[in-house]
């Protein structure tokens, strides 16, 4: 497989890809996460990796693709973000506590002037939790680097995830079967 840019500081993207046996090398560049507001929220993912991947391309002379990508949670139609303190935390686990949100990871790959892009949804229903288990997720994992204020591989997940509704690794941040199809297709393509 074609070695890669991973323009992201994710573990479980760098996870995922090597669980994939993708040769990637990760390049970050500090990218503005704002868009604008009349996008809808399955364009606000790609927007905000469009970006990161721009970023890298625009300051690297590269040669190779480029693979960015940005998670983020949806509750009724409301975009919750990464948590800001352990008060966030556990607010935030509340409101996902016994409802039905969606994860929407956009995925950009820039291989030299082509762009592919698409973003790829996931609907996870969670138990109801007790305050008790949600001060107990956030205590001992602090998930302030995740959207939605869990990730699905960690404990929480493991009790507290009713149903899932599409691909499990794009909840930890990256749909890597889809990915490594496109990446397939983009070495096929230049040959």
């Amino acid at each position: 497989m074609q070695k890669i840019i991973l323009a992201s500081q994710s573990p479980r993207r760098k996870q995922l890809l090597e669980w994939a046996e993708v040769p990637f090398e990760i390049i970050v560049a500090d990218t503005d996460e704002s868009f604008p507001q009349h996008l809808p929220v399955e364009e606000i993912a790609v927007h905000i990796a469009r970006n990161k991947a721009l970023a890298i391309q625009r300051s690297n002379h590269i040669t190779i693709p480029i693979l960015a990508a940005d998670t983020i949670v949806v509750l009724q139609n409301e975009i919750i973000g990464k948590p800001t303190n352990r008060e966030d935390a556990v607010n935030i686990l509340s409101r996902l506590s016994g409802n039905h949100h969606k994860v929407i990871t956009g995925v950009v790959i820039l291989n030299k002037e082509e762009e592919i892009s698409f973003a790829d949804v996931t609907d996870v229903e969670f138990n109801t939790l007790t305050k008790e288990q949600i001060e107990f997720y956030v205590d001992k994992y602090k998930p302030y680097d995740k959207a939605g204020a869990y990730a699905i591989q960690e404990w929480i997940g493991v009790v507290g995830i009713k149903t899932i509704n599409g691909d499990f690794y794009n909840v930890m941040g990256l749909p890597v079967s889809r990915v490594v199809r496109v990446i397939n297709n983009l070495v096929m393509d230049n040959e």
